[in-house]
């Protein structure tokens, strides 16, 4: 099976709408991530403080950043095991600084379990994102409960802070492709019967989780068909693994890799992007808007077309 990978009209997937604003083709979201840990794999200076990183929040903002992502785990295995007791204390002042501070900030928690959300929510959570595909069976009715919308995720059935390793979609190289559309189909589907709306359902192949380099480049450039699903795709792709594994280069020196990966999932319908580098992604992303045809140009110095010519 070898879908088509670029299409010759990108696909335009149905609007998020989050905190009253609507992310779409034309108006691409671009997510900052404020990681509230010790050991993230990179991380930007000082946002383990909670003033520095209200800092680094205002930063992203000023730069372009239409939500922001906060999260108190590492993903992989490195480092040590956090509970939740541990997770909220490490988000809570942040999200409640970040609230008073930001208003209209569209707030996302990166969490995985029910009682973190539970812990968080009256701070005004815009957004769930449940980066381990519904491991905790009751975080999208919370999502629900709270009116936030919700992360649909793809892992390949490991559990959290599961590093892939020889991990295996069968002989035939679309298997994981396949693996992807069916779970988040699936996981798509749950999240609606818990009560979550369908302008707040984020899909998310959730490349590097479950997967290896080669396995996350081909998901990449099937983002079409992820988009073929029907909700807005969400590409977390800043400075990952698969990044760094194809370029042979540390978490560090992964900016012109990822601007390129991310290019090319907007260009095939992405919406919302997860990134560590919020004014080069925003860059990117309303340039690949503006190719397409969804974005105007912001200022026209060289006039407008004539009727006709467009």
């Amino acid at each position: 099976m070898t879908p088509d990978i670029w299409p010759v009209d990108p696909p335009r997937t149905p609007p998020l709408r989050l905190r009253g604003r609507t992310f779409d083709a034309a108006r691409p979201a671009v997510m900052a991530i404020i990681n509230r840990t010790p050991d993230s794999f990179y991380a930007t200076a000082g946002t383990r403080e909670v003033n520095a990183a209200l800092a680094a929040l205002d930063a992203a903002v000023a730069e372009g950043a239409d939500l922001v992502d906060v999260g108190g785990v590492r993903a992989g295995q490195v480092g040590e095991w956090v509970d939740a007791a541990a997770e909220v204390s490490r988000i809570l002042p942040f999200l409640e600084a970040a609230r008073e501070r930001h208003p209209d900030l569209v707030l996302s928690v990166d969490t995985w379990r029910s009682e973190v959300l539970d812990a968080v929510a009256h701070v005004g959570v815009d957004l769930v994102n449940d980066t381990w595909a519904g491991h905790d069976p009751e975080l999208a009715a919370g999502a629900a409960a709270v009116g936030a919308g919700y992360v649909v995720s793809h892992t390949g059935g490991l559990p959290p802070r599961t590093d892939p390793v020889d991990v295996t979609y069968g002989v035939d190289p679309d298997g994981v492709v396949v693996a992807v559309l069916t779970g988040l189909a699936e996981g798509a589907a749950r999240a609606l019967a818990a009560g979550v709306r369908p302008d707040g359902v984020l899909v998310d192949p959730t490349l590097d989780f479950g997967k290896t380099t080669r396995h996350s480049l081909r998901v990449l450039r099937h983002t079409a068909q992820v988009a073929s699903l029907g909700f807005p795709v969400l590409q977390a792709i800043s400075r990952k693994d698969f990044v760094g594994e194809t370029l042979d280069l540390p978490a560090d020196e992964r900016l012109e890799g990822s601007l390129a990966a991310t290019a090319v999932a907007a260009w095939l319908g992405a919406t919302v992007f997860r990134t560590h580098d919020v004014r080069a992604t925003r860059r990117v992303v309303d340039m690949v808007a503006s190719v397409r045809g969804d974005r105007p140009p912001t200022r026209a110095e060289r006039g407008e077309p004539a009727v006709g010519d467009v």
